[in-house]
């Protein structure tokens, strides 16, 4: 082995100066995709013809090993081309549709790629360079405002330094700020003036570029300005702190915002993710290799042995198999599969060998369908900052008006020096009047409720998630996992004349320990629950679609539906009333025949959630909707939805059936949210008004809801409903904080008082309007900490 290891570096190395050429510093090239490895990195490795070659990654050895003469042929191997006609939207105005990236002409925001993710994009471009403008910004801030607001907390850093001084200090630590940070918001606030499509970026970018401009010619022609706007040592007081101290809270908002678009994405991923990325291919030689997907075509055939992921879509020629397809109905128990029947690509094989022909591949198969869903949904969506936008709209003129008026009128009337009153007026109004609050109005408060609602079990993604949640009027839910508990679970037995409960029981049980059949694992469980020693069954056979039967302690035991009572020829009638009336309760009812004769009924139910019938009845006190949506079949469903004053139910729906009924309630003005837990609910999730995924159920429920209940307890949803009023209520009044002191001083600054007065507003009210609605906007969301759910 020593000898093999030592020779390892050695013939990669000699091989690769054909098939993938090693540089000077010892790197080998990948053969499949050409990247540069690190032959001592752990990375994966393959032997072909006597020689080693190194890959980046898992997946490039996959592709090797379905093809490997193409690879180590050394020729150039020709990457797959680009999608052709890539196109991108705006995730606030899916409307906007752009063939090649760039800005949204609306908001200014980055268009992202339409389409289904594939896993390999990498980190968001537009989240890594905001954050490091962000960590840029608070670096220069923090000083900032030290060298500022040191002297009211009794730092005297300015009689350090001495009023000048300090005023070139701040410039220094504001320009890199303003003139590399804030370039994106600058390039917005253009944007949306040369779109005539005001928005917060337009008062962002003028307020900032206001304070930065003034504060640098007061910095730097100290001599311009009347004495009645020097401070204190007859120095023109700079706003140097506001200007940068703004574009970092905006960025810490729009890093929060990037993070949770960023996760929306890793939803559709974890759905690819249930595909594997390989498929066991049996050739016409009846030789078996795996090939990667890709390379999967219709009409193969495919080996599934137990434990694997189908790959495709399609037929089971041979074999008998239980099939886990909770991702596609929901429901958590397995369905059996025999030659004919039709298999779900990324559904789970449980414990039998299959082999399948392939009839959907790639963009067909029904887990693409729901990606692309999923995807569609997510894109569908508006985010919560349309409301400042739309307060942006009528106020942002409205300023830029006063402010060319009160130049215009000072400039035309004021006193002299007209023109230095004129830009002081102007600079003033526009100071004032840019929200600095604006960039902290929303994250606070949703920072605040997140904080609060984690407390109570209740996670919600982003502010759009509350501000929809809270308008709701229509609640559908999952059954299976949501309502109820979803494991089923042993529910009755019972005994005919002749037979003891306790008996029946252990027969049934260890006749089904040997069973694959999906509610076995429900009995044995009953039954060793209940302290029932189980035996030893001979002669055991499985009857396809019909039940069990074996040999028990010298007893001919069976158990199954009416048709395998049939099949032995007993009569079920002495108990098929209380069987209907099993099923009529939502339960599922098995017979038991002992020796030839009926012996009784086992029943296994998914049991409902204890809190579920509380929940319903809060929500309907607040005025909701309830419909049910479910895989199960309509008596099951309509038994369960009885119990809990459901108003509403849809039985037998698939993934496809759902959405379909949240499109069809919000076509007629539904404000609709959807609960749920499976794989299978994840597009109806995505394309509700907002998703509530119970933290018990599956992470891609979890990724594409809005909200997640950690617990699984449906109570939550009424805590949730509670948070998303009180966070949607307390941001409408953090916007209002943002806008209100500088609208007030609006006129104030444009000169309304100087003829009562005699002076204009002076800049450090302006900047103490600014720093006033920051405090107040901070203050009003740190209340939420106090909200009782």
């Amino acid at each position: 082995m020593a000898e093999c290891c030592h020779d390892h570096g050695h013939k990669g190395h000699e091989h690769h100066k054909h098939g993938a050429a090693h540089s000077d510093d010892g790197l080998v090239r990948d053969p499949v995709c050409g990247m540069t490895v690190d032959p001592n990195a752990g990375k994966p490795t393959a032997e072909y013809e006597g020689q080693v070659f190194h890959f980046c990654s898992a997946g490039c050895k996959t592709k090797f090993h379905a093809d490997p003469a193409r690879y180590a042929s050394g020729e150039p191997v020709q990457q797959e081309p680009a999608k052709p006609g890539a196109l991108y939207t705006c995730p606030m105005h899916p409307e906007i549709i752009r063939d090649k990236p760039g800005s949204c002409p609306i908001c200014g925001m980055a268009l992202e790629p339409m389409g289904v993710p594939t896993g390999d994009e990498g980190p968001n471009p537009e989240l890594i360079d905001f954050t490091r403008r962000f960590w840029i910004s608070a670096a220069c801030s923090i000083p900032l405002l030290i060298l500022t607001m040191g002297p009211m907390f009794g730092l005297p850093v300015r009689e350090w330094f001495g009023e000048r001084t300090s005023a070139w200090l701040e410039l220094v630590l504001a320009t890199p700020v303003i003139l590399w940070a804030a370039l994106p918001f600058f390039k917005r606030g253009w944007d949306s003036i040369l779109n005539r499509s005001p928005n917060m970026w337009t008062l962002i970018s003028i307020g900032v570029g206001t304070a930065y401009g003034y504060s640098v010619v007061a910095t730097l022609f100290p001599d311009m300005f009347p004495h009645s706007f020097r401070g204190h040592g007859g120095s023109v007081p700079v706003y140097f702190e506001a200007a940068a101290v703004i574009v970092a809270l905006v960025f810490l908002g729009q890093v929060l915002e990037l993070k949770a678009r960023e996760r929306t994405g890793s939803s559709i991923r974890a759905l690819l993710d249930l595909a594997p990325k390989t498929a066991r291919r049996i050739t016409e030689d009846g030789s078996e290799t795996d090939v990667p997907l890709d390379q999967v075509h219709v009409g193969d055939r495919l080996r599934i042995r137990p434990g694997d992921s189908v790959p495709v879509d399609g037929v089971v020629t041979e074999g008998r198999s239980s099939i886990d397809e909770s991702m596609i109905t929901g429901e958590p128990v397995p369905v059996e599969k025999v030659e004919g029947e039709k298999v779900t690509g990324g559904t789970l094989n449980k414990n039998g060998s299959l082999i399948i022909r392939a009839e959907k591949i790639g963009a067909e198969t029904m887990l693409s369908q729901i990606v692309e869903m999923v995807a569609k949904a997510q894109r569908s969506r508006a985010p919560i900052q349309g409301l400042a936008d739309a307060v942006s709209f009528y106020f942002v003129p409205a300023v830029v008006l006063i402010a060319i008026i009160a130049f215009a009128v000072w400039a035309t009337i004021g006193p002299e020096p007209r023109m230095i009153y004129a830009i002081v007026s102007a600079v003033s109004v526009l100071i004032i009047a840019c929200p600095c609050a604006l960039g902290l109005a929303t994250p606070m408060s949703v920072m605040t409720a997140t904080g609060r609602g984690a407390q109570a079990g209740v996670l919600a993604k982003d502010a759009e998630a509350l501000e929809r949640f809270a308008r709701v009027d229509t609640i559908i839910v999952d059954k299976t996992g949501t309502l109820t508990e979803g494991k089923p679970k042993l529910t009755d037995v019972i005994a005919v004349p002749g037979f003891a409960e306790d008996e029946l029981l252990v027969l049934a049980a260890s006749l089904e320990r040997g069973s694959e059949h999906p509610l076995a694992e429900a009995i044995v469980d009953g039954a060793q629950a209940r302290g029932a020693k189980l035996m030893d069954t001979k002669n055991f056979d499985a009857v396809t679609g019909k039940g069990v039967q074996g040999e028990i302690s010298g007893k001919a035991v069976a158990l199954g539906n009416a048709a395998m009572m049939e099949g032995l020829s007993l009569s079920v009638a002495a108990l098929k009333d209380k069987a209907d009336e099993l099923r009529s309760a939502g339960k599922t009812a098995m017979y038991v025949a002992v020796d030839g004769k009926v012996a009784g009924l086992v029943a296994v139910a998914d049991p409902i959630k204890e809190n579920a019938a509380d929940a319903i009845r809060q929500l309907h006190a607040r005025g909701l909707k309830i419909i049910m949506a479910t895989g199960d079949e309509e008596r099951t469903a309509k038994a369960v939805a009885a119990k809990l004053g459901i108003d509403e139910v849809r039985a037998g729906v698939l993934p496809e059936g759902k959405k379909a009924l949240i499109d069809d309630l919000q076509a007629k003005g539904a404000k609709v949210a959807m609960a749920g837990d499976g794989v299978n609910d994840a597009p109806a999730l995505a394309a509700a008004h907002v998703g509530i995924a119970m933290g018990t159920g599956a992470d891609v429920a979890m990724e594409s809801a809005g909200i997640t209940l950690v617990k699984g307890d449906l109570t939550g949803i009424v805590r949730a409903r509670h948070l998303a009023e009180a966070t949607i209520r307390n941001i409408k009044q953090n916007l209002f904080f943002a806008f209100i002191y500088n609208a007030l001083g609006v006129p104030v600054a444009a000169g309304l008082l100087y003829p009562v007065f005699g002076t204009l507003l002076s800049p450090v009210i302006a900047a103490a309007a600014m720093s006033l609605s920051s405090v107040s906007v901070i203050s009003n969301a740190l209340r939420l900490r106090t909200v009782k759910l």
